[in-house]
């Protein structure tokens, strides 16, 4: 076990990019996005000294409460291979010794039915939180939906949509909806609709600062700007990132206007095929509230893809400073309710 140093980083990225659990959030470039954390990264190594295991690390001052460190979908490794993720764990506490941590918080892109797994992390110290109520009380969304498109054509992954998911696609075409791929310049076109979408929704967005700075960190080979236009006129886009052997909706905006094209269909379809051009083994569609039914409309747009809807672990965490941490938590719980109060007024 080592904490990654400057002459790693080109092996590191390698290693991430060649593994099957690679994720973005766990990348060099990410880290750099969230440049109002600081970020390390702990390495597990065979006896040779390669890499065989990884874990990004964010970690921030909270005021008052001291250091909170995160991890969003790590680690990326054998996850069944106790001493693997031993040694990520010791990497762990090395970091939170160094920073002054009060607790690791980790989200894993691991599916909650992994019983192995849960015992693995059990043994290693980790307490397992997986009764959330809702998005509030979570960073990663724990439910999402997630298609399989390895070694599959275009064809064969659009005829395993819903019937009226491939209506509506055509429709967006017929109508006259087209899509192209946008330039850093968009990303202020994206924004605009991007206010209305959160104004109608009730989410607070992220500044147009941020998206140019995924931009510039990510670059062309990890992300694109994709806008719907319909009459001339932007009326939707999307954000993928693409990151190893998968690529995901990361970020959405559409217009009140226009909305019966079908844009965001069409949308939707075009990233797909950008991810089966690439030659990815999945496209991931990111989150629904974990209400597995059709009575939810985000649930049921993205269920029409042919996607499996996948429930993660949840977080797991050590408290390094149980007493800070409790006192912590009780602070964020009061925030949420006043934050909630705010909004209803």
């Amino acid at each position: 076990m080592r904490i990654l140093e400057e002459k790693d980083k080109e092996a590191y990225t390698k290693f991430l990019e060649g593994h099957k659990r690679c994720n973005f959030q766990q990348s060099l470039e990410w880290g750099k996005v969230k440049s109002f954390w600081t970020n390390e990264v702990v390495l597990a190594e065979d006896k040779e000294g390669n890499i065989i295991g990884s874990i990004s690390v964010l970690i921030r001052k909270i005021p008052i409460f001291g250091n909170l460190m995160y991890s969003s979908r790590g680690p990326v490794c054998d996850i069944h291979n106790v001493e693997v993720l031993k040694q990520l764990t010791d990497g762990i506490k090395v970091l939170a010794k160094k920073y002054k941590a009060m607790v690791i918080k980790i989200e894993p892109d691991i599916k909650s039915d992994d019983k192995e797994f849960r015992k693995l992390a059990e043994s290693l110290g980790y307490k397992i939180k997986d009764d959330f109520k809702d998005f509030s009380e979570e960073i990663q969304p724990r439910y999402v939906f997630r298609l399989d498109i390895k070694d599959k054509t275009e064809d064969e992954v659009f005829n395993g949509f819903h019937s009226k998911t491939r209506y509506n696609i055509r429709l967006a075409g017929r109508k006259g909806v087209t899509v192209k791929e946008g330039t850093k310049e968009d990303l202020k076109d994206f924004h605009k609709i991007m206010i209305e979408t959160g104004a109608r929704d009730g989410f607070i967005i992220r500044p147009l600062e941020y998206f140019e700075k995924m931009y510039d960190e990510l670059g062309e080979n990890h992300m694109k700007v994709l806008m719907a236009y319909y009459e001339g006129k932007p009326i939707s886009g999307v954000i993928p990132i693409m990151y190893g052997n998968k690529t995901w909706y990361l970020y959405g905006a559409s217009s009140n206007q226009y909305r019966n094209v079908m844009p965001n269909y069409l949308l939707y379809w075009e990233m797909i095929k950008m991810s089966i051009a690439r030659g990815d083994d999945m496209f991931d569609l990111r989150g629904v509230p974990g209400i597995a039914d059709n009575s939810n409309g985000l649930y049921r747009f993205k269920k029409g893809f042919g996607a499996e809807y996948t429930e993660f672990i949840g977080e797991l965490f050590i408290p390094f400073k149980p007493l800070t941490y409790k006192m912590y938590k009780i602070s964020e719980k009061i925030f949420r309710k006043i934050r909630f109060l705010i909004k209803m007024k």
